[in-house]
């Protein structure tokens, strides 16, 4: 079945099955690898994207709930120029492994997005993205640095 969405602004005619995961749609029928795979369950957040401005989990939308609804990849964040965001994760050296670290950006940029200053208690409510290395705190510094406060 033909879909049309919207990545990044562009608009993509795609032919898959309406119950393939958005993320599936994503990697393989777009190119746009920067959206990882992770635990298929909705759960460490590898998948984030931003789904008509709301943070979401690309595994668990098929791309025929996506609808019309526009889409923001990793790649299309700092399309343009670094995102303030990737600026502060490179000067906090925030990545170790960087798997994760897409899926991390993406939904602190929604948090960023407010435009408030989030608290350390406001970060560890927003993050629910899950990092095998550990660098809770620094990504927490990144936040933070991104939201003016650093």
């Amino acid at each position: 079945m033909a879909f049309s969405i919207k990545v990044n602004g562009t608009q993509h005619n795609v032919d898959v099955d309406g119950d393939t995961p958005l993320l599936w749609v994503l990697r393989e029928a777009l190119g746009l690898t920067g959206t990882k795979y992770g635990c298929d369950v909705a759960t460490c957040g590898a998948c984030t994207i931003h789904l008509g401005g709301s943070v979401t989990r690309s595994c668990a939308v098929s791309v025929q709930e996506a609808g019309e609804r526009e889409i923001v990849t990793i790649e299309g964040l700092g399309a343009s120029a670094l995102h303030p965001l990737q600026t502060a994760w490179i000067e906090q050296d925030v990545s170790q492994c960087g798997y994760c670290q897409s899926g991390q950006i993406m939904t602190a940029a929604a948090l960023v997005a407010k435009g408030a200053k989030p608290s350390d208690a406001d970060i560890d409510k927003a993050m629910s993205n899950i990092c095998r290395c550990g660098t809770y705190n620094r990504i927490k510094a990144a936040i933070k640095r991104a939201s003016g406060q650093g």
